[in-house]
């Protein structure tokens, strides 16, 4: 094939694997009943008048599966974070005993898996829209060096790759969304 519809193909991959891993992003936020720094990756403090994430201004430690400890690197920033962990609004009551914030994960109930496992789904579906779209934008740049000259064949086998890199991938958003299911529903 010529070096344009390589560039498409390579290209188009590379879309489809930041898809992956915007999923792999998303799917670490949603938690699965066991503690997790990732947990908090949603969270934002005010440190000296800009939005921080709060593994930016403290350590996170998970010293067993229901507990989360933050220590900040500054005392100051003890008030500051606990606030923000509250009107993040994710669920966790943090306590706060003088040198570090600790955060108690509750068990998940049956009601909140069956949720955690819908927002699941969205996300593995936001994720294939971002592959059929990165599908789309490849036969489109394919089509148009069909318009230009490129023979009819190499066009047809291009798209036909574009389409078996688009089946593989939506095959991996529907493994990793069988794996994660599993973990959110498991007791």
């Amino acid at each position: 094939m010529n070096e344009e519809i390589d560039f498409i193909l390579d290209s188009t991959k590379e879309s489809m694997e930041g898809s992956i891993e915007h999923l792999e992003k998303e799917f670490a936020n949603i938690r699965a009943g066991k503690a997790s720094p990732a947990m908090l990756g949603s969270v934002f403090v005010d440190y000296y008048g800009s939005a921080t994430q709060i593994s930016q201004v403290a350590n996170i430690n998970v010293p067993d599966a229901r507990t989360i400890t933050i220590q900040p690197w500054e005392k100051n920033m003890l008030h500051p974070i606990e606030k923000a962990i509250m009107v993040a609004n994710i669920g966790f009551n943090p306590m706060n005993n003088g040198d570090l914030i600790i955060i108690t994960v509750p068990a998940l109930t049956e009601e909140r898996r069956r949720d955690l496992a819908k927002q699941a789904k969205v996300e593995a579906e936001d994720a294939k829209i971002g592959i059929r779209n990165s599908r789309k934008d490849a036969n489109t740049e394919i089509k148009k060096l069909e318009k230009a000259g490129t023979s009819e064949d190499v066009c047809k086998s291009a798209e036909d790759e574009v389409q078996t890199l688009t089946n593989a991938y939506i095959k991996k958003i529907d493994e990793h969304l069988a794996v994660k299911e599993a973990e959110i529903m498991k007791v």
